[in-house]
């Protein structure tokens, strides 16, 4: 088990948004560019749009675990920001929803090495 390397700055944030790429779907944005290193790193916002904190918080660690889930079967060099979206039905999304809109995601990215289950 791997530890998660985050990214932290704004300025980190922000290059990654205007010059990475993008895959949207109902509950997620992710971003993705190289970062010409030997690892990956992630970033996750919820903006104050989404909801109270607990709701922020309680859908960051959601993101978090999944990327821990697969992180082995993506390949390195790649920062990564996954913002969280307000659903149109007004539900938060649980763990297997966004587990399988990310696996969607990063495939349409082009960043999964190994096939997925």
């Amino acid at each position: 088990m791997n530890k998660i390397n985050k990214i932290k700055n704004n300025w980190e944030f922000q290059k990654i948004y205007r010059k990475g790429r993008y895959a949207v779907s109902n509950a997620l944005v992710v971003y993705v560019q190289p970062n010409h290193l030997e690892i990956n790193r992630l970033g996750i916002t919820a903006s104050k749009k989404y909801g109270i904190s607990v709701k922020r918080n309680r859908i960051r660690r959601l993101i978090r675990e999944c990327y821990r889930l697969f992180q082995e079967k993506l390949k390195q060099g790649y920062d990564f920001v996954i913002v969280a979206r307000k659903t149109d039905c007004g539900e938060d999304p649980g763990f297997n929803q966004i587990y399988k809109e990310m696996r969607y995601l990063m495939k349409r990215l082009n960043v999964i090495e190994q096939e997925m289950k």
